[in-house]
């Protein structure tokens, strides 16, 4: 089996938080990004928005757009309606060739506002549940038969946020509904990414490496910080410098032969964690460890 390396822009410029790298202009993330060695990139607020503008700059860096987060209001919108918002996002990833889009509800969300605090995000009592993961699997379907597969992605301050609630969502849904495993937000969650490789694997087709500073999650947890202040406290960093060991996911990845990509993916301030010596840090371990795993890395 073999995997590609990607990364997402979020460590140079924050789109929630313009004050938090707003300036760096998008070149030098590309290039830093590239020259920590590799070879993918989400796509982010700086992103040219059609493929004729995006398609170049990518190409000069040499770089391949690996996916891309895209925040749904199913909750409240029509599945139409949902079609027509994700309309341009979906033409720009399969102009792109991306292997899926990473897509999250943000309806209700408390992720991008400080004065909430985690233990009150959105919880959908059964009958909206029901309701959602019936319009979700509409998507799914819809994404799948656009070529576009939609791998949700399981996030702090929202609807689907711990383990249980990712493995009901996989169990209530259409199997065109796919999984951005992001290890990080499963771990603040208190879940096990191993136990959601092992259990649902043929669902998992997008990996975030999102690692997790201990300390600053223990005190997230205990003083009930909102979303925003446990990142900005230093809560994420990159692979290699947080409290996860990779290897044993990596193990299970090589035993169901995954073979898409892992994108290491860690909000922080740049002016208190440089983004391309981060970025230097998360690829050296995770060669290293897939390396050490026997899992063959892509360079192209």
């Amino acid at each position: 089996m073999s995997v590609k390396l990607g990364i997402a822009p979020i460590a140079w410029s924050n789109d929630d938080m313009p004050e938090l790298g707003g300036d760096t202009p998008l070149e030098q993330c590309l290039s830093e990004a590239r020259q920590a060695g590799f070879i993918g990139i989400e796509s982010g607020g700086k992103f040219p928005k059609s493929s004729e503008e995006l398609l170049p700059k990518l190409n000069e860096f040499k770089l391949n757009l690996c996916s891309g987060w895209y925040g749904a209001n199913l909750r409240k919108n029509s599945i139409e309606e949902e079609k027509q918002s994700i309309k341009e996002q979906l033409k720009l990833f399969k102009d792109c060739n991306a292997p899926c889009i990473v897509f999250a509800e943000v309806f209700g969300s408390i992720q991008g506002d400080p004065n909430k605090k985690l233990s009150t995000r959105p919880i959908m009592d059964l009958d909206e549940s029901k309701n959602y993961y019936k319009k979700i699997s509409e998507m799914g379907k819809y994404l799948e038969d656009e070529g576009m597969p939609l791998a949700y992605h399981h996030h702090m301050g929202t609807v689907i946020e711990s383990q249980k609630d990712t493995e009901k969502l996989l169990e209530s849904t259409h199997d065109s509904v796919k999984l951005t495993l992001d290890t990080g937000h499963m771990l603040f969650a208190q879940g096990d990414s191993k136990k959601i490789l092992n259990d649902f694997y043929e669902r998992v087709i997008h990996v975030h490496c999102k690692d997790i500073r201990r300390n600053v999650l223990e005190k997230s947890l205990k003083e009930d910080l909102s979303f925003r202040e446990a990142f900005l406290e230093g809560a994420f960093t990159v692979p290699g410098d947080g409290c996860i060991d990779y290897k044993p996911l990596f193990e299970v990845l090589k035993e169901k032969n995954y073979s898409g990509w892992l994108v290491v993916e860690a909000e922080q301030d740049p002016k208190k964690a440089n983004p391309f010596e981060y970025a230097k840090i998360g690829y050296k371990y995770l060669t290293e460890t897939l390396n050490k795993t026997g899992i063959k890395i892509l360079q192209s």
